[in-house]
């Protein structure tokens, strides 16, 4: 078996440098999530993450799947001839409905276009009819008939934990076009399997027995003996409240719910509730925590989120009890570390994906930001809503089970037997799982099947992107269809003046036709032998390059210069877009072009092919520099229509952000102290990032606590030397007996501000 390490960097591999789709799997506790967040954060590729469901796309950082590819809540039949059915109770599109009814923005589609890596998160929960419309929908909008338009794709998730839901009434039409429900039952799975590849080491469970217990209920293997084993934990009589640090995972919603309201009703005190800062667009059906959080001192709750601070004080899934309470501090008190912390709000962010102009990289866009704390009741959760915690201590009602799995999520949710509750018998019946996806994970690639992919793979992706990188046969086309949309004979028409300008370009890309063409044989023969010298195929990128790029970037100049030197005219708005795609797909051919000469020397050298490897300031400020250079020689050549300061060309004048380099991800707190440095104040930067004040000034705090900013950056220097004596004898956990003493003289934020100054 492969180890967490080998699997994990098999995949990395196979993202970075092949074009081969991958279904990546593991048990519970096997680091999925955690190498999602790798992947995302080092590969070189245009990716788009996306998830069945708002809460699990919220989780994942992406997007949903109907959002994304603009698809209908109905089933799809991969068919044309088949007709759409709409009844009162269900709905089905096919192929044709598809393509007539849903129109698909600008932005979308560029992006869709612009797609090199799809990653589908929780794709246990992915029904066969929704994959098959996503390809169809990649297919049309990228205008390629490889499986998901030429697409890579990353499918995420574990086929024992949560199944796709499709109704009785949709089986009995979907069964004549498909198998079954799963992902891999789709057309496109079927005909272009993925390499399946599993994490296999387990990080939240050490426990040989307990291991071995999961294992065997996870194969439909479960045995007598494994049974005795759990039922040695059964105690129908469990009192939870005189056993805190215990949460019962059930079967049913209401039954949570109605334990989690008992508990906090049971206690005395007075209750707080909370609510979340929401700015922009963020709809309510993705709120991922309850808007209306109520609590009181002594309630057990669970944090929702990992700990994003170096401190790591709690992960997703850990058990605290409420210590104090007040209308802006909570206070969480861990009994078994006997450790207490303030519990800080954090940022859940709904975004969108596009295409940045300048780069044509892809990348998000917050669309709205809600703010809350990342906390929830927790004497009772769902075993559905369980998924992706870990628990020290659990009581199990799973006397009603009801779905294949549903036994084997809650029993893994636990870091050993020694935190187990049952409180009924464990029985063998309703324990099986999914015979489908027991037969499906004998796909799985073993050590040799992945080496050996990944040596063919990579020779295939190497070569491909070199081909891809200089064949501009489609690029000329567009020139062509350019040059021959000119009527010369309309004398009163702006566009028409530029007739001999666009002729002359077309003359020069189709002059390149036939040397990238000769040049993409010669790689197809190096290529098409077993072993393949990299160092002679170096030899000839560098030499095709400096043969290709002059022509090719002059092309780019020529277009900014005409845009510029057209924009003085009235009425060539049409004209100005025209040659606005064609410098989009000008433009994107010599960033490839660049990208394959770095790539060539990246594979001679045995690096790493990666985000940080595969670019250069050269690629990153291309379309920058080039649009400064058109600006100052249009600025040169007629200082006498325009001030030194006005922008030239159209889209030079967008804001660009100047942040978006290729490397890790900054966090939350990173990217207000970026626009701080910047000299913007706390309303330009929560105008900015679409967060509230509040928002931004918690931000200002960490940074302030961290010494990254100066309170006396943020605060008078007189509202500083009253609070210096304010906190002059004052040692108590919270702020709140001091904001009671002080009241309006100090605001809340002022407060935290100063105290963060002192620890």
């Amino acid at each position: 078996m492969q180890n967490v390490s080998e699997a994990a960097a098999y995949t990395l591999q196979f993202i970075n440098q092949t074009q081969k789709s991958i279904f990546l799997t593991g048990k519970a506790g096997t680091g999925k999530t955690t190498l999602l967040r790798e992947i995302i954060a080092t590969t070189h590729k245009n990716t788009v993450v996306v998830a069945p469901t708002g809460i699990a796309a919220l989780n994942a950082g992406g997007v949903t799947i109907h959002s994304m590819f603009q698809l209908p809540f109905s089933a799809f039949i991969p068919s044309y001839e088949e007709s759409s059915q709409f009844t009162e109770t269900v709905k089905f599109e096919n192929k044709e409905s598809l393509r007539r009814h849903f129109k698909m923005n600008n932005v979308k589609r560029n992006v869709i276009r612009n797609m090199e890596l799809l990653i589908i998160d929780e794709v246990s929960m992915l029904r066969a009819d929704l994959l098959d419309a996503i390809d169809f929908m990649m297919q049309t909008v990228r205008r390629n008939t490889r499986a998901f338009g030429g697409v890579q794709v990353l499918f995420i998730g574990d086929l024992l934990q949560l199944p796709p839901v499709i109704r009785d009434e949709e089986w009995r039409t979907l069964r004549n076009f498909y198998k079954g429900k799963f992902f891999f039952h789709s057309h496109v799975i079927q005909q272009n399997p993925p390499l399946y590849i599993e994490l296999s080491k387990i990080y939240r469970q050490s426990d040989d027995v307990f291991i071995s217990v999961l294992n065997n209920l996870r194969n439909n293997q479960i045995t007598t003996q494994d049974i005795e084993v759990l039922n040695q934990y059964v105690q129908p009589d469990f009192d939870l409240k005189m056993n805190p640090g215990y949460i019962t995972l059930t079967t049913h919603n209401a039954k949570a719910d109605a334990i989690n309201e008992q508990a906090i009703n049971d206690l005395a005190g007075n209750e707080f509730a909370y609510q979340p800062f929401v700015v922009g667009d963020f709809p309510e059906k993705i709120f991922p925590v309850e808007e209306n959080l109520k609590l009181k001192v002594g309630a057990q709750v669970m944090f929702v989120k990992n700990d994003l601070s170096f401190e790591k004080r709690y992960f997703n899934g850990k058990i605290g009890v409420i210590k104090s309470l007040s209308a802006e501090e909570i206070f969480v008190h861990f009994p078994e570390e006997n450790k207490t912390i303030e519990v800080e709000k954090y940022e859940w962010k709904n975004i969108r994906y596009k295409v940045n102009e300048l780069t044509k990289e892809i990348e998000e866009e917050v669309l709205g930001t809600f703010a809350h704390y990342p906390i929830k009741l927790a004497w009772a959760i769902t075993v559905h809503k369980s998924q992706g915690l870990t628990f020290e201590k659990a009581a199990l009602d799973v006397s009603q089970v009801f779905l294949p799995g549903q036994a084997y999520v809650a029993l893994s949710r636990l870091t050993s037997l020694n935190g187990l509750i049952l409180l009924s018998k464990m029985q063998m019946n309703g324990l099986s799982n999914d015979q489908d996806v027991m037969d499906y994970a004998l796909n799985k690639a073993t050590e040799d099947d992945l080496k050996n992919s990944l040596h063919f793979e990579t020779k295939n992706f190497i070569h491909n992107y070199l081909i891809n990188s200089f064949n501009w046969t489609d690029l000329a086309q567009e020139w062509r269809n350019h040059r021959f949309s000119y009527n010369e004979n309309a004398v009163a028409s702006e566009k028409s003046k530029h007739s001999v300008w666009a002729h002359k370009r077309m003359d020069t890309i189709e002059a390149l036709a036939d040397p990238s063409q000769k040049f993409i044989q010669q790689l197809n023969k190096i290529f098409s032998k077993e072993t393949v010298d990299l160092k002679f195929v170096q030899e000839r990128v560098v030499a095709a390059y400096d043969y290709f790029f002059k022509p090719m970037d002059k092309l780019v100049s020529d277009l900014l210069s005409k845009m510029a030197e057209i924009q003085k005219f009235k009425k060539v708005k049409e004209f100005y877009e025209e040659l606005a795609l064609l410098d989009d797909l000008q433009t994107k051919a010599v960033l490839r072009l660049m990208k394959a000469r770095l790539l060539v020397d990246i594979v001679v050298s045995r690096e790493t092919i990666s985000k940080e490897s595969l670019t250069s300031p050269a690629i990153k400020n291309y379309k920058t520099d080039k649009i400064s250079k058109i600006k100052e020689e249009f600025k040169m050549a007629n200082t006498e229509m325009f001030q030194v300061d006005e922008p030239v060309i159209r889209y030079s004048s967008k804001k660009v952000d100047k942040t978006a380099e290729n490397g890790p991800k900054k966090t939350t707190v990173e990217e207000t102290h970026e626009l701080w440095l910047q000299k913007n104040s706390v309303e330009d930067i929560a105008r900015i990032r679409k967060l509230t004040v509040q928002t931004v000034e918690s931000h200002l705090i960490k940074l302030i606590q961290a010494k990254k900013v100066d309170v006396s950056d943020v605060l008078p220097y007189d509202k500083i030397l009253a609070l210096r004596e304010a906190f002059q004898f004052y040692d108590e956990e919270s702020l709140s007996p001091l904001k009671e003493k002080y009241g309006e003289e100090f605001t809340w934020d002022e407060l935290k501000m100063f105290k963060a100054s002192i620890n």
